[in-house]
Parts: C-alpha cells; sequence; structure tokens
C-alpha cells in the first residue's frame, strides 16, 4: 500500500488535496508526522523516513519519493483514469511535465528569495525574477481557464498553492489572480482546509 509521511498546514498539504481530487484515499494510507518549522516550532520525527525529515514523502513498498513534483507524477501515472494528470501518450505530457519541474526548479525558488528580500544577478539570470514568473503565468492562462487549457490538472493545484497560503503575496493580474481564485473554489480544496482546521488528516 502507499503511505504518505504529512505535516499538517506545511507543503504536504497540496498532496492531500491531489488526492483528494483523485478520490484515491482508500489506496494511500496517511501518517501524520512532526517537522521543523521556520518559526523554531516543531521537530523531525524519527517515524518520518524522509531523509532530512520533510514532507511530503511517499512510499510504495521499497520504492520512496520525495518532492511534490515527483510525487504528484508518481501518483497520476498510478492512477491516470483520474484525469489529473497527463500520462506517456499524451500530447500535453511534455507541458505537463515541464510545468511541474519549473514549479519546482524556478518558481518555488524564486518566490523564497522573494519572500526572504534576496536579489542577486546570479539570482536573477539563473531562477527568473517573480516578474518573469508572473508574467509566464499570465501568458499561459491568456483565453483559458487553467494552464493546459479548459481542464483543471494537478500543475494548477501546484502552481497555485503558494498563493493559497500567502494570499497577500498573489499577483494582481486579472488572469493570473482568477486562475488562482477559481483553484482555491475547488471542493477538494475546501475538504482539506476543514479538516485540517478540525486537526483531521483524512
Amino acid at each position: 500500500m502507499l503511505t504518505l509521511y504529512h505535516a499538517p498546514h506545511s507543503r504536504s498539504t497540496s498532496i492531500l488535496v491531489l488526492i483528494e481530487e483523485m478520490g484515491i484515499a482508500e489506496h494511500i494510507d496517511v501518517i501524520e508526522v512532526t517537522v521543523a518549522r521556520q518559526d523554531g516550532s516543531g521537530r523531525a520525527d524519527p517515524r518520518n523516513p524522509h531523509p532530512e525529515g520533510k514532507v511530503p514523502y511517499l512510499t510504495d513498498g521499497a520504492d520512496h519519493l520525495r518532492e511534490r513534483g515527483a510525487i504528484i507524477t508518481y501518483l497520476t501515472d498510478r492512477f491516470p483514469e483520474t484525469g489529473m494528470g497527463r500520462p506517456e501518450g499524451d500530447p500535453q505530457r511534455g507541458a505537463f511535465l515541464s510545468w511541474l519541474f519549473y514549479y519546482q526548479g524556478v518558481m518555488e525558488p524564486v518566490l523564497v528569495l522573494n519572500w526572504a528580500k534576496l536579489d542577486h544577478a546570479a539570482v536573477r539570470t539563473t531562477f527568473r525574477d517573480l516578474e518573469t514568473v508572473v508574467d509566464r503565468l499570465a501568458d499561459a492562462l491568456d483565453g483559458r481557464p487553467y494552464l493546459l487549457g479548459d481542464r483543471y490538472s494537478a500543475v494548477d493545484l501546484l502552481l497555485s498553492s503558494p498563493f493559497q497560503w500567502l494570499p497577500d503575496a498573489a499577483p494582481k493580474q486579472p488572469a493570473v489572480a482568477d486562475w488562482i481564485r477559481r483553484c482555491a473554489d475547488r471542493p477538494a480544496m475546501q475538504v482539506v482546509a476543514e479538516r485540517e482546521s478540525a486537526g483531521l488528516t483524512v
């Protein structure tokens, strides 16, 4: 059975939303663990097999996965009938993977560096800047509701996720702001938010 190691109100919450969207909760055992938090609270949990004590972490027998992009790819490939991914052979497979890697390799570093107010030419040339990231999203959303077209997918969930946590940092460009609202209004997002507020995992 698949096992997800999760800490409430963390990056792994987006994987719970994905599981809810896909309707695959019966296939995944969710184990709640503690993690070290930015404010100094919390600690690494010895029950968590992640080598750095972070979440999310997914195990499937002897196979272990870390990083949300990898976990999203694994789950959407494992359960292609849910429609949240783009399986091999799908004409949008390349776009799907590109957005997942763009988030991990460009968007999240830019958001964290911007939040920390760190700026350097090497950062801008390697990762781009926040304005460029927002422009990229706006271009992709021009004339369509989601990053891959008319259908919501796991890339929308992942790339909109930081703005669910930090709504004050959400871009003001209309196409991007509307997309963030559409993603936030998904029933799965509401269900998981209510569960976590009530102290429930599943």
